[in-house]
């Protein structure tokens, strides 16, 4: 393991004994699977604005990435000959209500971020770019300093979460539109594991699962309340664990979406496995369509 820390800079964040192989160099184990071959006649993601979009997007791309272990982070890590940031910003490039793309990233590294991840490909939707935080709440903030009032509803997304659909964002989109008494609606999926209420090392219960889900992004919010829930944050020094905390807190109703376990967040070099193989199947099921 001592190579693994060296190599990664993983010391601290992984298990000294059980730390998957895969992290020694994941891309070796998908050599096999021929992207370019699947890519070459597919017509990607199009791009699409309607004539008069209320929502703005916010794509939090400020992680410096210290568990993914790489120079420069892993927000231009590619998949399939494109950075998973732009494979984030596409999706919402395809939704008709998202009329603006806010990306958050460290100021130093806004020309490399356009560079790479947006100017080499066909964006219809504009893109601005805002400077990142110290933490992601404060990148959050940042983002929505840059949305003005047009838009009435803002989405929050991870930009390392490159598996997540139009369909899924605009289906989020409308069940918050579609509940007038609602202030967000939030993407997560039900717990499949045994939880355990855990103090000191000693298992004091087993929890009914069945009310535990996990959150995702994407997140959306009525852009006024969500305004308001982060002033009074900032107000209160509170800091939360995702954008709904915020909303939570100031005793705000957030709907749950359910979305799929593939909308993984690239966090630590396995997912970089996980993620591959399911944009290989994903790109071969778009293929059969066309065919």
């Amino acid at each position: 393991m001592r190579n693994v820390d060296a190599q990664y800079n993983l010391a601290g964040t992984m298990d000294p004994i059980y730390a998957p192989s895969a992290l020694r160099s994941p891309e070796a184990l998908i050599s096999a699977i021929d992207f370019d071959a699947l890519t070459q006649n597919l017509v990607g993601l199009e791009g699409k604005v309607d004539k008069d979009p209320k929502t703005a997007a916010i794509i939090l791309a400020g992680g410096q990435g210290e568990r993914f272990g790489r120079d420069g982070g892993k927000q231009l890590v590619e998949i399939a000959g494109k950075p998973v940031l732009t494979w984030s910003a596409e999706a919402f490039d395809a939704v008709g209500d998202v009329g603006l793309i806010v990306v958050v990233c460290p100021k130093e590294r806004q020309a490399e971020y356009l560079a790479r991840a947006i100017d080499p490909f066909p964006f219809v939707t504009p893109v601005v770019m805002a400077p990142a935080g110290d933490i992601r709440q404060e990148s959050a903030f940042s983002g929505l300093e840059y949305v003005d009032d047009r838009f009435e509803f803002v989405v929050l997304h991870d930009g390392a979460r490159p598996l997540i659909s139009p369909e899924l964002i605009a289906h989020t989109i409308s069940v918050l539109k579609g509940n007038v008494d609602a202030d967000g609606a939030v993407v997560a999926h039900p717990s499949v594991d045994t939880l355990k209420v855990v103090e000191n090392g000693v298992i004091m219960g087993t929890p009914d699962r069945t009310v535990f889900w996990n959150a995702q992004t994407p997140q959306v919010f009525r852009t006024g309340i969500y305004r308001r829930a982060h002033a009074s944050a900032l107000s209160d020094g509170f800091v939360g664990t995702d954008d709904a905390s915020l909303i939570e807190r100031l005793g705000g109703k957030v709907l749950v979406v359910e979305g799929k376990r593939d909308n993984i967040k690239l966090t630590v070099p396995e997912d970089y496995l996980m993620l591959a193989a399911a944009v290989h199947t994903m790109l071969r099921e778009r293929a059969g369509e066309q065919e």
